[in-house]
């Protein structure tokens, strides 16, 4: 089987949030979609390993923001590469309140739901929400999976339902190692400031890693 044609599917980039006793937590999802109208109902993709997957459990609640091709890919870097069971996501990226509900303030849209059904897979648990608000916060682009991999140069988190292992390339190339991101730009990677960043998670360059086939 080839994987690489599940790509072709259509997804997005969001971010899925809930409460854990009063605290903000999130992750990255990639895999959400609108199943019923009336009323309507959302469902999304959650692994059983991200803290925030239990957090919705025992809430019952969750929102879901649309990032769009605006957004600071440091989000991505902040809900993937890290665990809410030990970071407090939100201080880093600015929140709105939405129906007590706490959602990315630097996102196309929002969708605040309600559990009203759930299927266990063997990684993944899939959530069915009832939408109980949802409105638009800018007129931007959203942004999808394949933006992310080919204008961002991004990676994805491992827990992610869409996950492939990336072919080594022969070239030999700096990677974050704690993203995975591969720095490709014009000016060479050794005459970069000290303090330049990863431009998916955020980290500094001594985090950065020379790879070799």
């Amino acid at each position: 089987m080839n994987a690489k044609a599940l790509r072709k599917l259509s997804y997005g980039v969001y971010i899925v949030s809930s409460w854990d006793k009063g605290r903000p937590v999130g992750c990255v999802a990639n895999s959400v979609m609108q199943v019923a109208s009336q009323p309507a109902v959302i469902a999304v993709s959650v692994n059983h390993e991200n803290y925030t997957n239990e957090c919705i459990k025992a809430c019952g609640r969750f929102a879901v923001s649309v990032l769009s091709e605006q957004s600071e890919p440091s989000i991505i870097g902040v809900f993937g590469f890290k665990s809410s069971r030990d970071n407090d996501k939100f201080d880093e990226v600015p929140r709105l309140l939405k129906c007590n509900m706490p959602v990315v303030r630097d996102s196309a849209a929002y969708l605040v739901c309600e559990v009203v059904d759930k299927v266990e897979t063997q990684t993944h648990t899939v959530f069915f929400g009832k939408v109980l608000d949802a409105d638009l916060l800018n007129e931007e682009t959203p942004m999808t999976y394949a933006y992310y991999h080919e204008v961002v140069k991004g990676k994805s988190p491992k827990k992610a339902p869409t996950y492939l292992p990336e072919a080594d390339d022969e070239e030999a190339k700096w990677v974050c190692s704690v993203c995975g991101y591969a720095y490709s730009g014009d000016v060479p990677f050794g005459e970069l400031p000290e303090d330049y960043r990863c431009p998916v998670c955020g980290q500094l360059k001594a985090v950065f890693q020379l790879k070799t086939k």
